[in-house]
């Protein structure tokens, strides 16, 4: 398990992002060389965990709770086979692309540890947006995106380090509970009666998607199994 690169975006002035100063940091290329990662502040005020990249829409995004987003080479691969094009690593606006684990099958509060120092832990997955439909050029994409249920993961930052392209990937903290990325983005995107289960995942969870299901829960009735 290693991360294949660190990618970092500037913020651009874009036609198809609904950020209200119409510019959008998604366009993410790999470093050259180290990355400092650090907890960024609260959302709404802060942006990346990464030094150097740039978050234009802080209503949606950057923050703590998704400091930093991950993809899995893998996964792009098979967007790849499946869309007929290629997507270099960063392609989805993901700061880390990973080879050999399963981001999408993370859990909840799963920890990682990246190099020498850095530590993250697994919040939420990403929600599709339009910045990230037009930034791909492909149309229905965010349909299609969930569809897959393959979102890629979110993770705050629990003790900061600098990280580079081949550092290892060890999975320091693995919850007993069975809440994975992949189980949140259904709850949240496509299956609302998943969303009780949620809470299984206890404060590890988004805030935001905590919120969201005890709203629900309690709505129906139904908790935490």
């Amino acid at each position: 398990m290693k991360l294949l690169s660190v990618n970092l975006g500037r913020s651009e002035a874009v036609p198809y992002t609904d950020a209200p100063s119409g510019r959008t940091g998604i366009a993410k290329r790999p470093a050259a060389g180290p990355v400092k990662v650090s907890a960024p502040g609260p959302k709404g005020v802060a942006g990346s965990g990464l030094a150097g990249d740039s978050v234009s829409d802080l209503r949606h995004h950057g923050g703590d709770d998704q400091a930093v987003y991950a993809y899995a080479r893998e996964d792009l691969d098979a967007w790849e086979r499946t869309l007929g094009r290629s997507l270099p690593d960063g392609s989805f606006g993901e700061n880390l692309t990973t080879s050999g684990i399963d981001v999408s099958g993370a859990k909840i509060g799963e920890r990682w540890r990246i190099g020498s120092g850095l530590v993250l832990e697994v919040t939420s997955g990403r929600i599709p947006c339009r910045t990230f439909q037009g930034h791909l050029g492909e149309r229905g994409w965010v349909k299609r995106f969930t569809r897959e249920g393959v979102p890629g993961a979110y993770f705050r930052v629990i003790e900061p380090g600098e990280i580079k392209a081949g550092d290892a990937i060890e999975i320091l903290h693995r919850p007993a509970h069975e809440v994975t990325v992949a189980l949140q983005f259904r709850a949240v995107m496509t299956e609302n009666t998943l969303l009780p289960r949620l809470l299984d995942a206890g404060e590890a969870l988004h805030p935001e998607v905590a919120e969201r299901a005890r709203k629900y829960a309690a709505r129906s009735g139904a908790g935490a199994s």
